[in-house]
């Protein structure tokens, strides 16, 4: 398989889907599969058209994280010039959602936990077995995981590197939803259409300090949130910008109660 292969790329009116195609591995991130999706998510972040972004992948895995007959050795190991990918997917600047069809596992795990938020199949399994591996995270799963679903739950995943079913998951916070395999990613493009619907400045800005917030104290972040509701104000608020999604937002109002 060329390099080109090993991620797919589907553009369609302003959201685009990316898919890690190593199916046959179920998606496990070799050197080349990781410099690939690092690549993609640096280009998309100058990418104009694209809007919102889908990461899913083929088969029946979303990742498995690290490979680990290459870094045990057991296969040889392109060389490859290592972008940092969690860097890439942090500051690609636009709703990533994250459509999990199947394992999630350890590095896969933590791809899954760089997505804004996360959709999951009913196949959909995830899995840190960093501690049976012998390897210290460094992708951000020992700081996001807690956060998401609570320190005691946690620890429970990362210190047992037992399974969590998509059920589970989804009591647990971690995912927003669980859909059929069939609907997976269609349910995931009509979220992304619906984000496509919103003011692009303004939800930058909010998902923006968000991240920035979550990342902090609840009183710092509070003053992240009123600076830039300030800055924003100043630049963007006009009386008949916020009459016109007045009136876009009623008549979604609307089509949203007559279905």
């Amino acid at each position: 398989m060329s390099s080109s292969d090993l991620v797919l790329v589907a553009r369609d009116n302003g959201v685009t889907t990316v898919t890690m195609n190593r199916p046959e591995a179920l998606n496990a991130l070799s050197g080349p599969l990781r410099q690939c999706i690092a690549e993609t998510f640096l280009e998309l972040a100058e990418d104009e058209a694209t809007q919102v972004i889908i990461l899913t992948g083929a088969g029946r895995a979303f990742t498995v994280g690290l490979d680990l007959k290459e870094l045990g050795g057991e296969t040889a190991s392109a060389t490859v010039t290592d972008k940092d990918l969690g860097k890439a997917i942090a500051n690609v600047g636009k709703p990533v959602i994250g459509a999990v069809n199947g394992f999630a596992i350890t590095g896969g795990f933590e791809i899954a936990l760089m997505c804004d938020f996360l959709i999951a199949g009913p196949n959909a399994k995830f899995a840190d077995t960093h501690a049976r591996v012998g390897v210290v995270p460094g992708w951000g799963l020992s700081q996001r995981l807690p956060r998401l679903i609570g320190i005691n739950r946690a620890k429970e995943l990362s210190l047992t590197g037992n399974y969590l079913d998509a059920a589970t998951a989804c009591d647990w916070g971690l995912v927003n939803r669980v859909v059929s395999e069939g609907e997976l990613i269609s349910t995931c493009e009509k979220l992304a259409a619906d984000i496509l619907t919103t003011e692009p400045i303004t939800r930058g800005a909010i998902r923006k300090i968000m991240d920035a917030g979550w990342n902090t104290t609840l009183g710092e972040g509070l003053d992240i949130e009123h600076s830039a509701n300030r800055a924003h104000a100043k630049s963007q608020v006009r009386a008949e910008k916020v009459a016109a999604r007045r009136a876009q937002i009623q008549n979604r109002g609307r089509d949203q109660a007559d279905s």
